[in-house]
């Protein structure tokens, strides 16, 4: 495998086997199956599962034009200063056939086209999940839940990329030209850059008492509450759980800066195992990209977990914490927007 990893080696596809095997195998039909964090999620097959549902029922499936839906990802991974997301997006851009939107987010300009304009300012901040004036959701109601689950599930993607991966999407950082960028868009575009009918991923997910959220009728809403209810089930010790949630629900909306600790005081007063826990957890949520060798070394070191699962999990812990609360404050302006739905909490 590439060196692309951190901390964790993935499952590679001649070594896949049962649910693993078969998320591979709908990412080579439909999507695109390159190393990256889909597959860092392999060694927690019950977290690949309802990613990967979530990504293509929002991401790829339906009516909703592909472009706009990278354009919204683009924008997304921009924000949270995830270039190795906003470089895979924007090839994926001009496999939707659009050559220009997304190259302007890219380069930090606005799209020309009014309404791409409009579709990349309010995706630009969906990571704010505090309550104040944002833009009004661009789309109609018809399109609320591929576009609000695109932008979450590649906040949770952009979290797990930063946490776990280095930040290089082609050898020798090639995807920074754009010429390459556009011919891999063109590849994705002739293969599996075809349609995608709703529904095919469903058929992987367990079955889960967590609700579908107001917003997300359909697939969509039955993957992000797949999601939730995998999350809720995982092996993390309450108090991590806890503490992580309360960091996040204390969190502001913007990046820490750079001589604050987004874990604060979240950790204090725990033993070793939990405290180094927490501290995983709730960088993966508020600042992803601090993750360092010496906190996963101490966590492994005081808890004795060593199997790249536990990481994967505490990581996907954390980044879902995060967008859940996202997801809240989305659907509360959507359902201004639109008043036939109310906020879901999943």
């Amino acid at each position: 495998m590439p060196d692309i990893y951190r901390y964790t080696s993935p499952v590679a596809p001649k070594d896949a086997t049962g649910p693993v095997a078969a998320v591979y195998a709908q990412i080579k039909d439909e999507f695109l199956l390159a190393d990256g964090p889909l597959m860092t999620l392999s060694r927690a097959p019950e977290l690949l599962v309802c990613v990967w549902a979530l990504l293509r029922e929002s991401e790829l499936a339906g009516p909703v034009p592909r472009a706009e839906r990278e354009l919204v990802a683009v924008a997304v991974s921009a924000a949270n200063t995830c270039p190795c997301c906003v470089d895979a997006h924007t090839a994926l851009g001009h496999a939707g056939g659009d050559h220009t939107a997304a190259e302007a987010v890219r380069a930090g300009r606005r799209p020309r086209d009014p309404a791409l304009a409009a579709l990349a300012d309010w995706a630009a901040v969906t990571g704010d999940p505090t309550p104040g004036p944002r833009p009004a959701p661009p789309f109609p109601a018809e399109h609320t839940a591929a576009f609000i689950g695109t932008a979450l599930v590649t906040h949770i993607i952009n979290r797990v990329t930063s946490s776990l991966l280095v930040e290089r999407l082609l050898p020798g950082d090639l995807q920074r030209s754009r010429t390459v960028r556009r011919v891999l868009g063109a590849a994705v575009r002739r293969g599996p850059g075809r349609p995608v009918a709703p529904g095919r991923s469903l058929e992987l997910l367990p079955a889960t008492a967590a609700a579908p959220p107001a917003w997300a009728d359909g697939p969509v809403g039955t993957a992000y509450a797949a999601l939730a209810g995998a999350v809720a089930s995982l092996d993390v010790p309450d108090t991590v759980r806890a503490r992580t949630r309360d960091a996040v629900a204390a969190w502001d909306g913007r990046p820490p800066a750079l001589f604050e600790d987004p874990v604060g005081a979240h950790a204090d007063g725990l033993d070793a195992p939990d405290r180094t826990a927490v501290r995983l957890a709730v960088l993966a949520a508020l600042s992803p990209h601090r993750i360092a060798d010496a906190d996963v070394a101490a966590w492994r070191a005081a808890t004795g977990r060593t199997a790249d699962a536990d990481l994967v999990r505490l990581v996907v812990l954390g980044a879902f914490t995060a967008a859940d609360r996202i997801q809240r404050s989305l659907a509360a302006a959507a359902a201004r927007r639109h008043p036939a739905g109310q906020p879901g909490e999943a």
